[in-house]
């Protein structure tokens, strides 16, 4: 394995750690402080912790690694290396987190605002996650054997187990607590989507002009982009244009922005948002 190979996997790996570590800080001492059940296997060792000995930190190890498992057993190797990796970092480091650190009450006397760190750290951290193609284990474990050995649609079935540890909420902790788990189960997912879809985002240059090797000389050397030139032709005046197509990261997109206002100002540009890019330097491709 080469030096690069090495790097990129060292990268990736700390990649993984940062994103499940905000997971880690968010539901440890905000998600299980208040007992928020959002569903999940954080959300079941919420609940069961209310009516056993066990703290929700350690319910947490107990059921990831007896899914991880299951999930050898049941489904082999195919839920991959990384999703191993995060699911027992999260498990080790959330009972860690319960041993050096123990909370009895949470943090502040303000719920709603502990509330909004319970729902926003873990999507970040899980929206890391998926963008680098990994998961937390958990129910996605159990997801992998039922779409193995049943036919159930995965995404409901998963679904109503969350809403059943939700509404159970209610029975262990009472309505303030069921109430705001209800809150976080519904807001977790377009969270993490908007998250996911922040992370990705990229501009999409359209660019009208008349001569478009200054441009594209700039997203070349300064940018190391590249570009696309179609010819084209003016509906009014009928004079030839060149389009320019490109994509870029959105400090990169200011960059040239600036630059074409400054080298053509009548040039015609239009800038359009993006999260889903696939190609070389961008998702998909290195």
């Amino acid at each position: 394995m080469d030096k690069k190979k090495i790097a990129s996997i060292l990268k990736e790996y700390s990649y993984l750690t940062v994103g499940t570590l905000i997971m880690v800080v968010g539901i440890y001492f905000f998600k299980f402080t208040n007992n928020f059940c959002f569903g999940g296997v954080t959300g079941m060792a919420v609940l069961f912790s209310g009516f056993t000995i066990f703290s929700a930190s350690d319910l947490t190890f107990i059921i990831n690694m007896l899914l991880l498992v299951v999930g050898f057993l049941f489904v082999g190797k195919s839920f991959g290396v990384k999703t191993v990796y995060v699911s027992i970092l999260m498990s080790v480091a959330l009972s860690v987190l319960g041993k050096i650190y123990p909370l009895t009450k949470p943090l502040t006397n303000e719920p709603v605002l502990e509330f909004m760190f319970a729902v926003f750290l873990p999507s970040l951290g899980s929206a890391m996650l998926f963008d680098a193609e990994a998961s937390s284990g958990g129910t996605d474990i159990l997801a992998m054997i039922l779409k193995k050995y049943t036919s159930l649609n995965i995404g409901v079935t998963l679904m109503i187990v969350d809403v059943a540890i939700t509404v159970i909420a209610f029975a262990v902790y009472g309505p303030k607590t069921g109430l705001f788990s209800v809150a976080g189960l519904l807001t977790k997912t377009l969270m993490i989507d908007s998250v996911i879809e922040n992370m990705n985002l990229c501009k999409y240059f359209t660019v009208v002009c008349d001569d478009p090797e200054p441009i594209c000389d700039f997203i070349h050397k300064e940018l190391d982009r590249s570009a696309t030139i179609f010819n084209a032709e003016g509906s009014y005046q009928h004079n030839e244009k060149k389009i320019i197509l490109t994509v870029m990261k959105r400090n990169q997109a200011v960059r040239l922005r600036k630059f074409i206002r400054q080298q053509q100002p009548n040039a015609f540009i239009m800038i359009t948002n993006s999260s889903e890019i696939i190609g070389k330097g961008f998702r998909g491709m290195n």
